[in-house]
């Protein structure tokens, strides 16, 4: 009896060592789990499509160098500073933001800083001054601007009234206004006989609804308006819609901007004149290989512009992604 009890207290003992060196294992296995790199990326808002192609590309990217990847929609500069706090507080490896606000933005931006977290604008950079980010990577804007105009000047060939549907909250939107004023100002001045008269400016808010609303009343106080630049295809199907409210589809030209396929179908019906088109998946996935390069001490310069291309109906028409298009 008095050899069973010793055998058994051995063998307990052993069962005792035994779970001990498999706890001992799990606890060694969380530091692989915090060594997880993790990126945070928070959008304008993810109820335009422009923004979901630019954050998939993002993940789509990241995920190929073992990053976990976290997408939030902005969609007002309180909730979108908030999400910056939230990621580092989650000791994120590196932040992405399209800034709702782009001087708001500046103060959670400088909390990263002070956090030693590097932040990467995309498709929007920041106004503040004082906030640091290593890289902005967005659409050459101005450039856009500029091509929108040269448009809106083929379309008018005698000129006309115009109306801008605009978003100040965005720098992107800013330099597109920008651009296209440049160049109407400089064909006035050449061609003071067929000038394009911006009679207003007006805050379509890069939405359908708001830009809808906008164009309603610059319809009521411009009936003999002839043309429509707008900031973003939302806005620009937002005119739209209240264009053929009107009856006036065809007889007022709109530029949109982007070259999201809704805005492509709609140059494809003739509804939109053209588009200076962006490439959000580009801009989505050169933003990560900034990211990879940063961490790799490699140099990074401070901005990269991505040009854009005026898309008009004949480009539609032999677009393939748009065989389904009706």
């Amino acid at each position: 009896m008095k050899k069973l009890l010793n055998a058994l207290m051995l063998l307990a003992c052993l069962g005792l060592f035994s779970s001990c060196g498999e706890s001992d294992s799990a606890s060694s296995n969380e530091p692989l789990q915090k060594n997880k790199k993790l990126l945070g990326i928070t959008v304008m808002t993810l109820a335009n499509p422009f923004f979901v192609e630019l954050a998939e590309a993002a993940k789509a990217e990241a995920e190929k160098h073992g990053y976990e990847v976290i997408i939030l929609s902005g969609d007002d500069a309180e909730k979108q500073a908030k999400q910056m706090k939230d990621f580092i507080s989650q000791k994120v490896d590196a932040i992405i933001v399209a800034p709702k606000n782009t001087l708001a933005i500046g103060e959670p931006i400088k909390a990263a800083n002070a956090a030693e977290i590097p932040v990467f604008t995309a498709d929007t950079g920041c106004t503040d001054p004082g906030a640091k980010v290593v890289c902005n990577v967005m659409t050459d804007n101005f450039g856009g601007g500029k091509l929108a105009a040269q448009a809106m000047i083929d379309v008018l060939p005698n000129g006309g009234k115009v109306l801008i549907l605009d978003f100040k909250k965005a720098q992107s939107c800013l330099l597109r206004v920008d651009g296209f004023k440049e160049v109407i100002a400089e064909h006035n001045e050449a061609h003071p006989d067929k000038k394009i008269v911006i009679v207003a400016e007006l805050d379509g808010a890069a939405a359908e609804e708001p830009s809808k609303k906008a164009t309603e009343d610059q319809l009521n106080a411009t009936p003999d308006l002839k043309g429509v630049f707008a900031i973003n295809d939302l806005s620009a199907l937002g005119a739209v819609v209240a264009l053929k409210k009107a009856n006036k589809l065809q007889d007022v030209k709109i530029i949109g901007f982007d070259g999201l396929r809704i805005g492509k179908e709609a140059i494809l019906r003739g509804e939109i004149h053209a588009d200076p088109i962006q490439f959000p998946s580009e801009i989505g996935k050169l933003t990560v290989q900034q990211i990879l390069a940063y961490k790799n001490g490699d140099e990074v310069k401070p901005e990269i512009l991505i040009a854009t291309k005026l898309y008009y109906q004949e480009d539609a028409k032999n677009d393939p992604s748009l065989k389904t298009a009706k």
